[in-house]
């Protein structure tokens, strides 16, 4: 770092006017962003996608369908809204109450309209026809491209509104840190000019895979946050050197130890992010690839462009001072310490039993995944969908879609066999309601009978295009009606047991159940593997940082419980109802995502604090002394830091999306239990309870072998 440092003060003009042009550059590519999003990430590659290609390609199924929902609207109203949105030319089909005596149900009707575009090309068609439809009383567009869009407003209102409230408390936090208004404003703006670089590096990654509306909120919540924290400790440290040595020198050793400790904790934040890799969810690949950029910009930011700036500005930075400097502080926080490290057992037991109580909700949590409930009720769009669910009792059923394949095609007499066997022993299922095939929908009873109808033309007429429609070539499709709801976990099992199969059709299903238990099960597989990397490769890198095998031994289950009574509390609000919010399921993301960004923004107060204590250590081979005065020295900082994340990501709780909501409250309460309970409590009375085993290191040279020959040597000294 010496000499990255040294090239930094050289080349500080030139580093802000490079990230001038960057951040103008970017500026313009970020502004395309929203544009980009559309979906809630909720993809992968696997049997039902494979299905609803097939069903589309081969069997002429619409790509997607959209509902136009009717609340006590007269038939001439009904047929004037669909006359309007079929001269726009967009549908491949228009399903009319007015035709269908199903989709009407006493003053409530829905008409289906049918597309073969593709995904991209319908938030344009439903902004089209919602324009068509206009603002006529009762009557409403919804569907699932409806209510992404929907979603997708909603998140950039959401945005808008936690930065309108974490901003300003957040610039309050860094003038009671710094006290004068310019060095308050120097990590907003190091914040400001990551996300916004970030957006721009996402948009044009954007052009070349979809991204999830999701990450328009998880971004910015996470560099902001993360920056912040950053420039926080950095110019913490800048003010104390300053305080002894030059504007040039307090740089150069603010870059070697606030600069070392920003690139390992963005390291463990990095690995927690790149482990989110490994589940074939697009979800969750958007939200790995967008932190990781982010991550990496803060970083980047933090070690040249803040250095840089507080170059420029010099004696500058305590400009504008709106508070007195306070002196006390650190003595009250070593006060603090030394209170604690006196009663090790009974803090460390009293901040056990605290973190277990937390913990016990956790036993009823339900992951669900996020659908029409993460939109706010206040939409249109999710009122009118409810409204048709609830009318039509869609909801207590789900709709699968059976391929099966026969290398001697299906039009024969063995292929008619074999589908009245299938027929038959899907019909035979308990959770099954209804099967549609060649047979129940010309209300035929046997293959003998087929035949023989078709063996007279008018009637052989009238059943061929049934042919066309359950099959191609040598594929068969088989719609099946389950009485069980696609995300319950009936549904998912039937599915699984049947695409496990062993049969001589090579059967593929597709449909809503299909796709839960695709992703449910890819997220249960994955979860272990993440976790195992994410726990191995932050040990190692706080093994390699502090030289000890206790520390980060120390650390990761002090990370582990601290999130297990985060999840605890999550529960206790989202789940149960509490705190004005209605009583629902957690959304399935939050786990992995939450552990993955919280384990290594936990492990930033780590590293910061345990950073000073292995300076003092260093210098004085005194556990205690290093524990209290790598407390005293930190705890300002971790304090604000924390606070700042707080506020940041708590801000969230404000907000109307139901998953980002969480996410933000999960991330919130997961770093306050971390930086009192665990960061205050724990560490300083692990470390007081280990004394010089904290240092240990079984191979090379450690802080513990050089601390016992030096008191080796005094010892022979004396």
């Amino acid at each position: 770092m010496q000499s990255f440092a040294h090239f930094v003060t050289r080349a500080y003009k030139a580093i802000i006017l490079l990230w001038i042009v960057i951040f103008i550059a970017m500026a313009v590519l970020a502004v395309r962003l929203p544009g980009l999003l559309e979906g809630d990430g909720f993809k992968m590659d696997g049997d039902h996608a494979a299905v609803m290609d097939i069903v589309s390609s081969d069997f002429d199924m619409p790509k997607e369908t959209l509902f136009v929902v009717f609340d006590h609207v007269s038939d001439e109203g009904i047929e004037n809204a669909l006359n309007r949105i079929e001269k726009l030319k967009l549908t491949s089909a228009i399903e009319s109450p007015l035709e269908n005596p199903d989709l009407k149900s006493g003053e409530i009707a829905y008409a289906m309209l049918h597309f073969d575009d593709e995904a991209d090309h319908m938030p344009q068609a439903v902004t089209d026809i919602r324009g068509a439809i206009g603002e006529k009383e009762g009557i409403v567009l919804t569907g699932a491209s409806a209510l992404s869009k929907d979603i997708n407003e909603a998140s950039q209102k959401d945005l808008i509104t936690a930065e309108a409230i974490g901003l300003p408390i957040a610039i309050v936090v860094l003038l009671f840190a710094f006290g004068t208004v310019i060095a308050s404003l120097v990590p907003l703006m190091i914040g400001i000019v990551t996300v916004v670089s970030s957006f721009g590096i996402i948009t044009i990654l954007g052009g070349q895979s979809e991204l999830s509306i999701f990450i328009l909120n998880i971004i910015p919540m996470l560099g902001l946050a993360l920056s912040i924290d950053f420039a926080l400790l950095f110019i913490s440290r800048y003010r104390e050197e300053r305080t002894h040595s030059s504007i040039k020198d307090s740089v150069i050793m603010t870059i070697r130890t606030a600069g070392r400790s920003v690139i390992f904790s963005a390291f463990c934040v990095f690995i927690g992010l790149g482990a989110m890799m490994f589940i074939q969810v697009d979800l969750f690949q958007n939200i790995a690839i967008g932190g990781m950029i982010v991550v990496a910009m803060a970083v980047l930011s933090s070690i040249t462009l803040l250095p840089a700036v507080l170059l420029a500005l010099g004696n500058r930075i305590d400009k504008w001072r709106v508070l007195k400097e306070n002196t006390r502080g650190e003595n009250r926080w070593r006060r603090f310490a030394n209170q604690v490290i006196k009663r090790p057992v009974l803090i460390t037991i009293i901040a056990i039993l605290l973190l277990a109580i937390a913990v016990i909700p956790v036993k009823d949590m339900e992951l669900t995944i996020p659908e029409i409930d993460a939109l706010p009720i206040s939409y249109d769009s999710r009122a009118a969908f409810e409204l048709m669910e609830e009318t039509f009792n869609l909801t207590d059923t789900s709709n699968v879609y059976v391929i099966a394949e026969r290398a001697d095609g299906w039009d024969n007499e063995e292929g008619l066999h074999a589908m009245k066997e299938l027929e038959e022993t899907l019909a035979g299922e308990a959770l099954v309601d209804e099967v549609t095939t060649i047979f129940t929908a010309s209300e035929i009873a046997s293959v003998e009978e087929w035949n023989g109808a078709m063996m007279i033309p008018e009637m052989a007429a009238n059943l061929s295009p049934l042919l066309e429609t359950f099959i191609q070539e040598d594929r068969l499709m088989i719609p099946v009606t389950l009485s069980a709801e696609g995300s319950s976990d009936e549904a998912q099992e039937w599915v699984r047991t049947w695409a496990e199969k062993d049969t001589e059709w090579n059967l593929m299903i597709g449909g809503a159940p299909k796709f839960n238990q695709e992703i449910f099960d890819e997220i249960w597989d994955k979860i272990g593997f993440v976790v195992a990397v994410i726990v191995i490769s932050t040990f190692f890198i706080l093994m390699i940082a502090f030289r000890s095998l206790l520390i980060p031994i120390k650390a990761i289950l002090m990370n582990i419980i601290g999130l297990s009574s985060a999840f605890g509390l999550l529960v206790y609000i989202f789940q149960y109802g509490h705190f004005g919010i209605p009583a629902g399921t957690i959304a399935l993301i939050i786990p992995v995502i939450v552990f993955s960004l919280v384990f290594g923004l936990s492990m930033d107060y780590e590293v910061f604090l345990i950073s000073r204590m292995q300076e003092e250590y260093a210098s004085s081979f005194n556990n205690d002394k290093a524990t209290v005065e790598g407390l005293a020295t930190t705890s300002k900082v971790i304090t604000s830091a924390a606070l700042i994340m707080i506020v940041l990501t708590g801000a969230f709780a404000f907000t109307d999306v139901m998953p980002v909501k969480q996410i933000g409250v999960g991330i919130a309460i997961a770093v306050a239990i971390d930086a009192t309970i665990i960061r205050l409590l724990l560490v300083p009375s692990l470390m007081k309870l280990f004394g010089k085993w904290n240092w240990w290191l079984p191979f090379g040279k450690g802080l513990y072998r050089s601390g016992n020959k030096l008191l080796e040597k005094k010892k022979a000294d004396q």
